[in-house]
């Protein structure tokens, strides 16, 4: 199978690269290396997959459309996983043309392209737990009603959901969108969460906790949420919505603790008031991915903690390095 992945070079998407190319597939990354992070970061992250005689690396900016077409027109994917975007809740607050013409305009030139081909490539694409906006009940259902996002991140994730239905309606292209929830284990991206706060944790530095503490991420292990893109390509017909989550929410101060363990260091919290567009709670409802993929996170959250650890350890990438600051 021929399989194109945008974003190829990040956190999610060289992990799913490597399973790909393990699996005898061609796949081609799509990657503008955009500065948001260290380039050294993600050209490490594709270390194994440019040894592998299937991979082909393509730096492409995905608001290029006649380089995104013609990328698809020349490789002809069977499939295309779309992963690339611009992330974090926090920036789109500050830049949100930005985000909404990488995120919402980057693709509506990959759907098109798509839609060029005969027959139509899967297409499978990274929507966002952030859709859900914030809401006191839980867990979350694909069914409920997502109509008040809380930052222009997550206004940008829905806007893709809906041109997603409008290119399948019209052009009959199979396509499946997955909520991913909070993804984490090797090669986390350096601005989230667990990896900042590895790198404070361990160089003895206090850690900032926004708000009380009790606010809660449905962390999933980044191998789990790689089997869920894979199945979703396996499975993708007609037009599908899934949440990938592990469906077992983590309190901001639980997790703090966690690392801290992993690391075999005490944390230093230092309390700051809550942020804006912060929500509240992630909490996915997996039921419909487990019945229609046959979706099974099995990786508990202190188990992934240790595996991040290890790779760090193991890379040399020592949590307490700032080479990979640049993206905080």
């Amino acid at each position: 199978m021929r399989v194109i992945v945008t974003g190829g070079a990040g956190f999610i998407g060289s992990n799913l690269v490597d399973r790909l190319l393990a699996e005898g597939h061609r796949v081609v990354v799509v990657d503008n290396f955009d500065p948001f992070y260290a380039r050294e970061f993600k050209e490490s992250n594709l270390a194994a997959a440019l040894a592998q005689p299937g991979f082909e690396l393509r730096e492409i900016d995905i608001r290029d459309a006649a380089a995104i077409n013609a990328l698809v027109s020349g490789f002809q994917p069977d499939a295309i996983v779309h992963l690339a975007a611009r992330a974090g809740v926090r920036p789109s607050i500050i830049d949100p043309a930005l985000y909404t013409a990488v995120n919402v305009q980057g693709t509506v030139h990959l759907l098109q392209a798509a839609c060029t081909l005969e027959p139509r490539p899967r297409f499978v694409y990274a929507s966002s737990s952030s859709v859900y906006g914030d809401r006191p009940d839980a867990p979350f259902r694909e069914t409920d009603p997502v109509d008040h996002p809380v930052s222009p991140y997550a206004a940008t994730k829905k806007a893709c959901e809906l041109l997603a239905h409008t290119f399948h309606h019209l052009h009959g292209l199979p396509i499946t969108g997955l909520r991913f929830f909070t993804a984490f284990g090797p090669r986390n991206r350096p601005d989230l969460a667990i990896a900042k706060f590895a790198r404070l944790i361990d160089r003895g530095e206090p850690v900032p906790m926004f708000g009380d503490g009790t606010t809660r991420r449905d962390y999933t292990y980044v191998g789990d949420i790689v089997d869920g893109v894979i199945r979703a390509i396996d499975r993708c017909t007609s037009y599908h919505l899934y949440n990938l989550g592990h469906s077992e929410p983590i309190e901001l101060r639980a997790m703090i603790e966690g690392l801290g363990q992993a690391l075999g260091r005490t944390p230093i919290i230092e309390r700051y008031p809550e942020q804006p567009g912060d929500v509240r709670q992630t909490y996915a409802d997996i039921s419909r991915a487990a019945a229609e993929l046959g979706y099974a996170p099995g990786t508990p959250f202190a188990e992934g903690l240790a595996r991040y650890v290890d790779w760090l350890r193991s890379t040399g990438a020592s949590p307490g390095k700032t080479s990979g600051d640049s993206g905080s």
